[in-house]
């Protein structure tokens, strides 16, 4: 049975078991009718995923994974802060008339920055150095600029990746791995969705730096469940598992900037009917 299923039941039983409730305390989210969006959060939450053994995405229901890699394209492809760059309607609430989600996500990875080697964005100095420097301990990527919050229509949640490459005896090639870390974690609306968007980052930089993929760290601060989610989630967590899907990339591509979701392929993937009409806290 999936990994992922039993990671993401397990967290979900402790957050409503163990964590803390936040009825009546100042929360910033609400509803779209205007009531406060109350949470039971558990704080420093950390799960491992290895992509040697499995791909990490929810038998539970479905995760759209081709729409998650889109997003992750959108991010740190495109270097888009634009939602008609985005292929679908997920950061619609936090666009201006323009479209423009303001100085966050891919405006941040795409701003260049004065190194010893020369002007890089974020994401072309992670793979100079994975291609050049490959044991280095400082291949990490913030999103989390002070200076730009004021401009940002949502703070990041998922702020940071630290890139680090391991040798496994036995093997030719370097494995790449990584750590995501999120300040904040809806775990119905994003959990399973940020996983599956880092692990198909982590396939895509791996194999254009011709490394394995290994594992995916996700340590999360504020790791909740809104309210008006416990019943789904309750639900959800009692379903039947199956075994994980096969997910792999087009081997041709070798370079970062040319794939694109056709270059995704997923096989075999069961799972369970999915979750519709999820209220959506802003």
């Amino acid at each position: 049975m999936s990994l992922a299923d039993q990671i993401f039941k397990e967290t979900c039983r402790d957050i409503l078991n163990n964590g803390t409730d936040t009825r009546g305390e100042k929360v910033r989210p609400h509803w779209e009718d205007g009531t406060p969006a109350y949470t039971i959060k558990q704080f420093g939450v950390a799960n491992r995923y290895d992509l040697r053994r499995e791909f990490p995405a929810l038998t539970l229901r479905r995760t759209a994974l081709k729409s998650a890699m889109d997003e992750i394209l959108w991010i740190w492809q495109r270097k888009s802060n634009n939602i008609g760059d985005l292929h679908s309607h997920i950061w619609d609430e936090w666009a201006d008339e323009n479209g423009s989600i303001g100085k966050a996500y891919g405006y941040q990875l795409g701003i260049k920055h004065v190194y010893k080697e020369g002007m890089f964005d974020q994401v072309d100095r992670v793979l100079y150095d994975l291609k050049n420097n490959p044991f280095s301990r400082r291949i990490i990527t913030s999103l989390y600029n002070h200076e730009d919050l004021h401009e940002m229509n949502l703070y990041p949640c998922a702020w940071s990746v630290t890139f680090n490459v391991t040798q496994t005896k036995g093997e030719e090639k370097l494995t790449l791995n990584a750590v995501l870390t999120q300040r904040s974690q809806d775990m119905l609306a994003a959990n399973n969705w940020n996983v599956c968007q880092y692990s198909i980052l982590l396939m895509m930089i791996a194999q254009v730096c011709d490394m394995i993929p290994g594992q995916l760290v996700h340590m999360i601060a504020d790791a909740h469940i809104y309210d008006r989610h416990v019943p789904i989630i309750e639900e959800l967590i009692s379903r039947p598992e199956y075994p994980a899907p096969k997910v792999s990339l087009n081997p041709e591509i070798k370079d970062f900037y040319a794939f694109t979701t056709d270059d995704l392929i997923v096989t075999d993937y069961q799972h369970g009917e999915q979750v519709k009409n999820i209220p959506i806290a802003i």
